[in-house]
C-alpha cells in the first residue's frame, strides 16, 4: 500500500507532463487512443466518486462559517468565466461548435486541480475547497441554465438533458462517495491514498480521447482555440483576483478566488461536449485541461512568492514596532 501512495503521489506531482505528453501523442498516433472514447462519461464519475470520497464534514461546515466569502467565489466562478466565454467567441472568428465548446467550459464548476494550486500558491486552501465543493453541487442547476442562456443562439441546448447528464456524472458519485465513506470511515483512508492517481489517469484518458478524434479539426484551427483558452485561462485568474481586492478581502482568500475563477472542471466540460454537441465541442475543454496543468503552477509560484514577501514584511513590522 505504501509503493501504491508513493506513486500515486508521484504521478500527482507529475499531473502536467503527463497530460501533455498523451495530448501529444494521440495527435501524433490517433488510431491508439479513439478506442477512449467510448470511455469519457464513466472515467469522470470515477473521478467524482473519488471526489465524493475525499471530502469532509469540515468542507460544508466551512462554506458555512464564510458564506459571504464563498458565495463571491463561487459567484465569480458561474459569473466572470461564461461572460469572458461569451466575450471570447463574439469578438473572434470562431465555428459554432468551437463557440460552444468555449461558452461550456467558461459554464463549468471549479476542478480539484484548483485546491492543489491554492496550497501551493500559500493561499487559503480551506476556502477553496468549499467554493469547488459548493460550485460543483450547484452545477447540475447552474452550469445548464447558462450554457442554454449563452450558446443556444450557435447550436440547439437541452438544458434538461444537460442538467440529467450533469446529475447523473457529478452529483450521483460524489454523493455515493460520501456515503461510502461514511458507512466505512477509516477502512476507506488507504482508498483515498490513491486518489490522485486514479484522477489523473481519468484526466489523462479523456483528455487523449477527445485530442485523438479530433485531431484534424485542432490540426486547422487548435491555434486559435489554445489563443481563447490561455485568454480566458489567464483573464479569468485577473479577474476573480480583482474581485477579491474590491470586496476587501485578505491577501490568501484573494489568490484562492482567482485561482478558483480561473481553474475549471474541464473533465466535465469534455464529457459533456462530447456527448450533447459535435466532438469539435469538446476540444477547448481538452486544450484547457492541458493548458491549465501549465498555468496553474506558474500561477501558484508567483502568488507563493508574493505571499513570502508579505508574510515577511508583516514580520519585519512586528519586530519593529
Amino acid at each position: 500500500m505504501k509503493a501504491l501512495e508513493r506513486v500515486s503521489g508521484f504521478v500527482g506531482s507529475t499531473f502536467a507532463i503527463w497530460v501533455v505528453l498523451f495530448a501529444i501523442l494521440s495527435f501524433l498516433i490517433p488510431s491508439g487512443f479513439t478506442w477512449l472514447a467510448a470511455y469519457i462519461t464513466p472515467l469522470l464519475g470515477i473521478i467524482m466518486f473519488g471526489m465524493g470520497l475525499t471530502l469532509s464534514a469540515s468542507d460544508f461546515k466551512e462554506a458555512f462559517k464564510r458564506p459571504k466569502e464563498v458565495a463571491i467565489g463561487v459567484a465569480g466562478q458561474f459569473l466572470i468565466m461564461p461572460l469572458l466565454a461569451f466575450a471570447l467567441v463574439t469578438l473572434l472568428p470562431v465555428s459554432k461548435e468551437v463557440a460552444v465548446g468555449v461558452i461550456l467550459v467558461g459554464c463549468c464548476p471549479g476542478g480539484t486541480s484548483s485546491n492543489v494550486m491554492t496550497y501551493l500558491s500559500k493561499g487559503d486552501t480551506a476556502l477553496s475547497v468549499s467554493i469547488t465543493t459548493v460550485s460543483t453541487i450547484l452545477a447540475p442547476f447552474l452550469t445548464p441554465a447558462l450554457i442554454f442562456l449563452f450558446a443556444s443562439q450557435w447550436l440547439e441546448v437541452s438544458a434538461g438533458s444537460l442538467f440529467v447528464s450533469i446529475v447523473q456524472i457529478v452529483l450521483v458519485p460524489i454523493v455515493l462517495g460520501l456515503i461510502v465513506k461514511a458507512l466505512l470511515k477509516d477502512k476507506v483512508e488507504a482508498g483515498v491514498k490513491a486518489i490522485p492517481l486514479v484522477s489523473v489517469i481519468g484526466i489523462v484518458a479523456i483528455v487523449a480521447a477527445v485530442v485523438s478524434v479530433n485531431h484534424e479539426q485542432i490540426a486547422k484551427t487548435g491555434l486559435l482555440i489554445f489563443l481563447i483558452v490561455v485568454l480566458h485561462n489567464a483573464l479569468g485568474y485577473l479577474v476573480g483576483y480583482g474581485l477579491g481586492k474590491v470586496t476587501k478581502m485578505g491577501s490568501k482568500q484573494q489568490k484562492a478566488v482567482s485561482i478558483e475563477v480561473g481553474m475549471q472542471n474541464s473533465g466535465l466540460g469534455a464529457t459533456l461536449a462530447a456527448a450533447h454537441f459535435n466532438p469539435l465541442a469538446a476540444v477547448p475543454s481538452a486544450i484547457f485541461s492541458v493548458w491549465h496543468n501549465i498555468s496553474g503552477p506558474v500561477i501558484a509560484t508567483i502568488f507563493r512568492k508574493q505571499q513570502e514577501k508579505e508574510d515577511k514584511n508583516d514580520v519585519e513590522k512586528s519586530q519593529s514596532a
